[in-house]
């Protein structure tokens, strides 16, 4: 994809994005109405964690891993007297392994944020208050959808490099019977995590399977408010040479929606197979951080 192909389409989904330049972004989409329409898709009452669990070892896909350590006690228990067991941790939040929610800040395009905001505002010493994940500090709330392209193809999981197009997803809902629509949780299975699983880590920030720039439209389409996503979203390599991370730009730069990276669905996607339903109630919960960029994150699905 060219450039000037990509600076047209960011144009098209920043000029019809349903948040427009509104502080919430994409967000304005799950109205109390429809959080409460998505508490109505729980009949089970089974809940699945969609976080991978927070990895402490480096490999060629995690430069900088998290750092937890046990801080007290120290030496041994002592049998006659009341202790406290204490812990410390801590990560980069926008790693290419731990499971963690983009901001609206997180993304400097053309020197601006989201809905023109300068970029100053991110990069002071305090840290950002504009656009900050704070925005979702009451949690996010709604119906999930999770559509999964390598089950549509028969496959375990895409193989790195792989894109994932508008008609790949309009595929996947059509034969999960589903259908995505205004305020909805977006969630894209490319089997990143189970191919990590069995075969190892590898170098993701190089080769990894994500959307094509062009599958955004789709999304504003829909009206979605969330997207999120077993690997970066992002392909790599991009399929735009002058832009890394397209799919960051157009979601959350032009179309305000917040990311959620390196999610798991290897728990889920069976759970929805054997319900013969792929909507669910999903809950998103960032940490109370009033500046930052984004958040680990443990989202629910609850069926």
């Amino acid at each position: 994809m060219s450039g000037a192909d990509f600076g047209s389409l960011y144009r098209e989904l920043r000029n019809t994005a349903p948040g427009g330049v509104a502080p919430l972004g994409a967000l304005v989409t799950l109205t109390p109405a429809r959080t409460l329409a998505a508490a109505r898709e729980v009949r089970s009452g089974r809940s699945v964690s969609l976080a991978a669990p927070v990895n402490t070892r480096a490999g060629p896909d995690n430069a900088e891993p998290a750092q937890h350590r046990l801080t007290a006690p120290a030496g041994a228990p002592d049998p006659d007297g009341l202790q406290f067991a204490r812990d410390r941790i801590a990560m980069n939040i926008h790693g290419d392994v731990d499971s963690h929610i983009d901001a609206l800040c997180h993304v400097i395009y053309g020197g601006t944020l989201h809905g023109g905001v300068p970029a100053a505002d991110v990069l002071s010493p305090d840290g950002s208050a504009a656009l900050s994940i704070d925005l979702a500090r009451d949690g996010i709330v709604g119906r999930g959808v999770l559509l999964d392209v390598p089950r549509l193809h028969g496959i375990p999981w895409l193989e790195p490099g792989s894109h994932v197009s508008a008609e790949d997803l309009a595929a996947a809902e059509a034969q999960q019977g589903v259908r995505v629509g205004r305020g909805d949780i977006l969630l894209v299975r490319v089997g990143h995590q189970r191919r990590r699983a069995q075969l190892g880590a590898w170098d993701s920030a190089g080769a990894r399977a994500g959307l094509h720039p062009t599958a955004l439209r789709f999304l504003a389409e829909r009206q979605v408010a969330v997207l999120g996503g077993d690997g970066n979203n992002d392909t790599a390599p991009s399929a735009v040479p002058s832009v890394a991370f397209p799919v960051h730009v157009l979601a959350v730069h032009a179309m305000g929606l917040h990311l959620l990276d390196y999610l798991q669905f290897e728990e889920l996607a069976p759970l929805c197979e054997r319900e013969g339903r792929w909507s669910f109630l999903c809950v998103i919960a960032p940490l109370r951080l009033s500046s930052a960029t984004g958040s680990p994150v443990n989202p629910l699905a609850i069926l």
